[in-house]
């Protein structure tokens, strides 16, 4: 398959009365066609800041996009014009955003907000945008889509709004799905519905999406590849059955510690990840996650380590193998 979007050597930095946070450092990653790749890591490791940097989205001030390139098809999104970037918004690329309520203007009827970007984008007149809008409600589970296009957004549940977003982020048929942590407010049997949906949407259209997640329960029926973000920076990148078969960073180790599973026989304490996450007013010269980590030594204190190969399409940044507990 051929590669989609390639980010190289992103960083991403906000502007604070405490000083410079270094949002984002160094992120590397491609994206291939049709391929649905995970981003996970706990809130403030930089996982939306970075897809949000890639589409432009970051506001400046406080925020500055300070170093790396975003390859769509060979064209650098952070060098387009604004005019150049908001046709690829919504339109070849589309995001759908974490609270779907916040999301939607509370004054616009649903057909109308779904149907804009047919206009803007693909130059559809109101009856076409409208016959459009309704078939890819209907496809996203809104039962009777047509009458419902004339409500407003509070008139829908939660999931039912979710599923409007989603619609009006595939509405133009868009080549990458950004789905920003879509399911964090939702139980978890519409959670469920969510994921099934994304899927099926995905094997119907054939699209590359990035799914943005703190769960890496919800992420593993879903996703090809898994890339775990911490401070920052990318800690490790694997196929998703590497990295729940043998996780090969500390910090990947404690989130899936920290998970119920269903699959093992007896009683299994789960574990958690003492400390917090770090204060980024600095950019750390030694590994970030140094001060939680029972694997530490004394290189991690002063050197942070580049991601290594663990296998062909596996790599860790850590200077410790967590399985044997030697360094590398």
């Amino acid at each position: 398959m051929a590669e989609l979007l390639s980010v190289q050597g992103l960083e991403t930095q906000f502007r604070t009365r405490e000083g410079i946070v270094h949002a984002v450092n160094g992120v590397s990653f491609g994206l291939k066609e049709g391929e649905t790749l995970g981003i996970v890591g706990e809130s403030g490791c930089g996982k939306s800041v970075t897809v949000m940097s890639m589409l432009r989205l970051i506001p400046s001030p406080p925020g500055k996009v300070s170093a790396g390139k975003a390859l769509f098809q060979g064209k650098d999104l952070l060098k387009m014009s604004d005019d150049e970037i908001r046709h690829v918004r919504g339109s070849q690329i589309s995001m759908v955003f974490q609270d779907p309520m916040t999301s939607f203007n509370p004054v616009l009827t649903i057909g109308r907000q779904v149907t804009e970007p047919l206009e803007v984008h693909m130059g559809m007149n109101r009856k076409q945008a409208d016959d459009r809008a309704v078939e890819m409600l209907s496809k996203v589970g809104i039962p009777n889509p047509r009458d419902r296009m004339n409500d407003y957004p509070h008139q829908f549940s939660g999931g039912m709004r979710q599923r409007v977003m989603i619609a009006m982020a595939l509405v133009c048929t868009p080549q990458i799905l950004i789905a920003d942590e879509p399911t964090t407010a939702l139980d978890v049997t519409i959670q469920a519905q969510i994921i099934e949906l994304a899927k099926r949407i995905r094997d119907d259209l054939g699209m590359a999406i990035i799914w943005i997640t703190h769960d890496l329960g919800v992420i593993a029926g879903l996703a090809d590849r898994l890339v775990v973000m911490y401070g920052g920076f990318i800690i490790e990148t694997a196929p998703i059955r590497d990295v729940y078969a043998h996780p090969s960073h500390p910090y990947t180790l404690g989130l899936l510690g920290s998970l119920p599973r269903m699959d093992e026989t007896g009683q299994r304490r789960l574990v958690s990840i003492d400390g917090l996450p770090p204060v980024l007013l600095e950019k750390p010269n030694f590994c970030p996650f140094a001060p939680r980590c029972k694997y530490v030594v004394e290189r991690c204190w002063k050197e942070n380590p580049p991601l290594m190969q663990v296998s062909p399409d596996h790599t860790a940044a850590c200077w410790v193998n967590p399985e044997t507990g030697r360094e590398r």
